[in-house]
């Protein structure tokens, strides 16, 4: 099995399951002021794996035009109902063809992570692409190296995992035109491990 396939199989089994684990207690929430602060009430907000539109997708639509896409059609039922004055597609984040300039902000938690890592510069070209002159990201990355992991006990199910160490994270949202505001590391919720977490900004040329 392909390892879009698996993640996209994996989330449609457990997307009740990983939904009854988030909440507005995370410390990742903690970040979100940093984000909202920087983009204009009403501005256009893609949520990059919005999974299940809970807490974070329900949260950013109160304020902005929230477009949430993920490739779990199960975690986008349940996104919708969570989450109703958002908009939401099925597809893989990394098919996106938005128009240049087109959103304010960008937000991807927890979800680059299950991208091949070979992807991901690709992927952050992209959202630089499809961000306005001095619209922001905040993203999650790893911040150890790793390759491929596969797990087969992810909430139960098969799930898989990939991406760089956040010295080599850093260097590629840089090279991929961003600024960056700040990073930090964070504790997983769902784990002992740290993703690294980054506030980055397309500024006005």
């Amino acid at each position: 099995m392909k390892d879009k396939e698996i993640v996209r199989k994996g989330f449609n089994e457990i997307a009740l399951k990983y939904h009854a684990e988030r909440n507005e207690e995370l410390a990742e929430m903690k970040l979100l002021p940093d984000f909202v602060a920087l983009i204009s009430q009403g501005g256009k907000i893609l949520d990059a794996g919005c999974g299940g539109g809970y807490p974070f997708t329900e949260l950013l639509s109160e304020h902005f035009d929230v477009l949430g896409v993920d490739i779990s059609e199960k975690q986008i039922e349940l996104a919708k109902k969570n989450a109703p004055k958002a908009n939401f597609q099925c597809i893989d984040m990394t098919k996106l063809s938005f128009p240049d300039e087109y959103f304010n902000g960008i937000f991807s938690y927890y979800a680059i992570i299950h991208i091949p890592r070979d992807e991901h510069f690709d992927l952050l070209v992209n959202f630089y692409r499809m961000l306005k002159p001095n619209g922001v990201a905040l993203l999650t990355f790893h911040s150890e190296d790793d390759p491929s992991s596969y797990y087969d006990d992810f909430f139960d199910t098969n799930m898989f995992w990939s991406g760089f160490d956040a010295e080599k994270n850093i260097q590629m949202v840089k090279k991929a035109g961003f600024k960056i505001i700040w990073s930090k590391l964070i504790g997983d919720s769902l784990g002992d491990s740290k993703h690294l977490f980054v506030l980055l900004e397309k500024k006005q040329k």
